[in-house]
This record gives structure tokens, sequence and C-alpha cells, in this order.
């Protein structure tokens, strides 16, 4: 699957996306944003935009935050891409990521994610062996690890607070 990645024809970044993280990242420390590299298992480099391939599993899972994807991926197999749209290093929950969600730069990394995704559809599609081995590690999986839902069946929200 990474040599079809690398067959996207690299980032999309150009150099005023480049410029716009390097002023980002400008507004915190060195030392900040190498933190924010190590808690997150991202490459601690000079380059304000990640344009590289990671390898599978490379990045630490340690700071992930949490969706609702975690929930139904015990339920279906899921597929999920990261790809780079804001400046390496920036700590979550600060005005400067959000600030960089609406960048050009941002949009061009949302819009290459579904490439990849894409592909592992198509490649599922095109070798049933495949998907068959998916399904059978995904039953495997979830016999070796049960799913306890924190929420629980009986937990009522209170809709009165909606209204």
């Amino acid at each position: 699957m990474q040599d079809n990645m690398l067959e996207l024809g690299g980032s999309g970044f150009d150099d005023s996306d480049r410029e716009f993280a390097k002023q980002i990242r400008q507004s915190f420390a060195l030392d900040d944003i190498e933190a924010t590299c190590v808690r997150f298992g991202l490459p601690s480099n000079k380059h304000a935009l990640s344009e590289q391939i990671e390898p599978l599993y490379a990045s630490s899972t340690d700071g992930i935050g949490s969706t609702d994807v975690g929930s139904v991926s015990w339920v279906v197999s899921t597929v999920q891409c990261r790809t780079a749209s804001y400046a390496v290093g920036i700590p979550y929950h600060f005005w400067q990521l959000l600030a960089q969600g609406r960048a050009p730069g941002a949009h061009k990394g949302m819009t290459r994610a579904p490439e990849p995704i894409a592909g592992v559809a198509s490649d599922l599609f095109a070798m049933p062996e495949l998907l068959s081995a998916a399904k059978e590690a995904f039953v495997r999986f979830r016999q070796d690890a049960t799913f306890r839902d924190p929420v629980g069946a009986d937990a009522k929200p209170p809709l009165e607070m909606s209204v």
C-alpha cells in the first residue's frame, strides 16, 4: 500500500502553504514544538509541514484523541488516514491549530486522505483473498479483545437539556 501512496503525486503544498505554517510555528517556542512532536511520535525536523510518508505504525498513539469512530471500529472494521493539515508540532487545543483549518494547506491535506482510502477499497474489491484475510483478522482481534461500552446500554441522556 505504501507504494500506492507514493504515486499520489506529493503533498500538493506550495511555498505559500509552507510559509504560513512557518509563521504559525513562530508563535511557539522551539522546545514546545519539539515536545509536541515527541508526544505524538512525529518526526522532529525543521520543516513546518510534513511532506513525507511515515511507515505504518511509526507514530505514537499515546496522545491521539478520541472520536466516535473508535467505538464504531469495534463493531465493523474501519480505515483511517492521517494527512498533514496543520504545521508540525502545534499542540492541540490552541487557537493556532484551529486557525489553520481554513488555510489552503489544510484543505489540500484533507483532500488527500480519500485517495489512499479509496485505494484500499479498490484493492479489497479487486482481491477477494485480501478482503477475506481482513475479515479473518478482524474476527481474531475481536476474539482476543472485548469491547466494553463506557456509557452503558441503560444510560439515558438528559433530553430536557436539549430544549
